[in-house]
């Protein structure tokens, strides 16, 4: 098991850690299993945040992973669907607890110099 980190937009990383979205979407699933992913708040934060563990994996039609995820998905069906346009697959990863770190890093705290597109194994 290993750990990967994960480039979030500011708003969503506040409803992540306020538990408000307990489920992280994707359009790739990385190859490895994961225990935990590090949470990394775009711009204008720019700092690692927090750390979340992994409880479970869903992947499958936007549509079915939809309605698996909506009650704590966090985000509204209409960006759902934006985000899922023309999409055959969805991956969402289920929260479980969720770390604030009290001091945010930096990403070279991580040997990591550019924030992932998608994500990095740390």
């Amino acid at each position: 098991m290993c750990k990967m980190l994960l480039s979030v937009n500011p708003e969503h990383v506040d409803n992540i850690l306020s538990g408000v979205k307990q489920f992280e979407f994707r359009k790739v699933r990385c190859k490895r299993d994961v225990e935990s992913i590090l949470i990394y708040a775009t711009s204008p934060v720019m700092l690692v945040v927090g750390e979340a563990e992994v409880r479970e994996v869903i992947e499958g039609a936007p549509e079915s992973v939809w309605k698996l995820t909506t009650d704590f998905a966090g985000v509204s069906k209409p960006f759902f669907d934006r985000y899922y346009k023309n999409k055959k697959k969805a991956i969402a990863y289920r929260l479980g607890k969720v770390e604030r770190y009290l001091q945010p890093l930096p990403l070279s705290a991580f040997g990591i110099s550019v924030a992932p597109q998608s994500f990095v194994y740390v």
